[in-house]
């Protein structure tokens, strides 16, 4: 074998052939792999409909019995506004499954050879280049496969076209996907999907792709971080963070503590508020809404302790509830975010 150990990262979202085709690639190559599954935290969506746990089950169900005591998979969360934060956990997560393997022999993961498996032609694999140190295997791409149509075939329509895209899919995984649509879940992950799509229809018929700009408040108070409960689609039921659309003519900084007034009827006049701004940033990921390219203001405002508490709120316009969370508890909260509202927080603690 050319390698000790190699690394294939992705999101799998779901499995399919071209995911099988690097597999056995890398097999063949090395004597172990070591599988991460990106966006293992992230809210279930459209996008991100499987868990990290569920995205294994479809793994370990594709993969011949005799691959599966040479593979490993581990999950990864996003770090969507620090490439180098994500790098860290990568690379801590590929250390940790060779020490562990390694365990009763006594070496040091340097000391093995690690490569880095994947394509160089796909436009998402940028992140091939944050790991100099691992040597490269390329893989061509499967041709006429594509996860985010898989996705949406899959969704569309209650899945009722799911059978076209079975020739792309591993049989068990087609057959583990068909009995996940008999679950509670697929139906919540459907209507989203159906809500987007009619969203991303009514802005069809502009003469350019809409750009939407949106606010967002990080409102910080003794060791706690004020969050709201999405009422409505797209993200119903999920933790956010005070914020919406800037209206025609405003400001963006009134914007901000417009929507958090009526989102959480905070109960601290507007001057404070606007005093106590600490810092703010744009988050522009392109993939940061599945709405469409969407680019938020983030303000950070921090309350200074007044002796009375926390300050009284309640859920208001598009929250059904408002609370105060500590940070601490917060930092345990990233399945439960909206978009990636989990970063922009992580971001700005950053900082304090």
């Amino acid at each position: 074998m050319k390698y000790d150990y190699l690394v294939f990262i992705g999101r799998f979202q779901p499995v399919h052939l071209g995911h099988l085709k690097v597999i056995e690639a890398a097999l063949a190559q090395a004597d172990k792999l070591i599988i991460i599954c990106g966006s293992s935290r992230q809210a279930v969506s459209p996008r991100t409909p499987f868990t990290f746990a569920e995205r294994e089950e479809m793994l370990r169900a594709a993969l011949p019995a005799e691959w599966q005591e040479r593979v490993f998979v581990v999950g990864c969360s996003d770090r969507m506004y620090n490439d180098q934060q994500w790098v860290t956990e990568v690379q801590n997560l590929v250390d940790k499954v060779i020490a562990v393997d390694t365990a009763s022999l006594g070496h040091r993961a340097a000391e093995f050879c690690v490569g880095l498996v994947g394509s160089s032609h796909n436009r998402n694999n940028y992140y091939l280049e944050l790991f100099p140190q691992w040597q490269r295997l390329e893989v061509p791409d499967e041709p006429g496969i594509d996860a985010a149509r898989l996705r949406d075939c899959f969704l569309a329509e209650g899945g009722e076209h799911f059978a076209e895209c079975a020739d792309k899919l591993p049989p068990a995984v087609y057959a583990w996907l068909q009995r996940f649509r008999q679950g509670d879940v697929y139906p919540l992950i459907a209507a989203e999907h159906r809500y987007l799509r009619d969203f991303r229809q009514r802005w069809a018929a502009a003469p350019y792709p809409p750009t939407f700009v949106t606010v967002d408040a990080v409102v910080i108070h003794s060791g706690h971080i004020l969050l709201v409960r999405r009422h409505g689609m797209p993200g119903k039921g999920l933790w956010a963070l005070p914020g919406g659309f800037v209206d025609q003519g405003e400001l963006v900084r009134d914007a901000v503590i417009r929507e958090l007034k009526e989102e959480t009827r905070l109960k601290v006049p507007a001057p404070v508020l606007a005093g106590s701004i600490r810092a703010n940033r744009v988050f522009d990921h392109p993939q940061r809404s599945l709405r469409g390219r969407t680019i938020t203001h983030a303000f950070l405002i921090e309350l200074a302790p007044t002796g009375e508490g926390l300050p009284k709120v309640r859920g208001g316009d598009d929250a059904d509830r408002a609370s105060w969370v500590p940070l601490f508890e917060f930092s345990r909260m990233e399945t439960q975010l909206f978009e990636d509202h989990f970063y922009i927080v992580n971001w700005f603690l950053g900082q304090i």
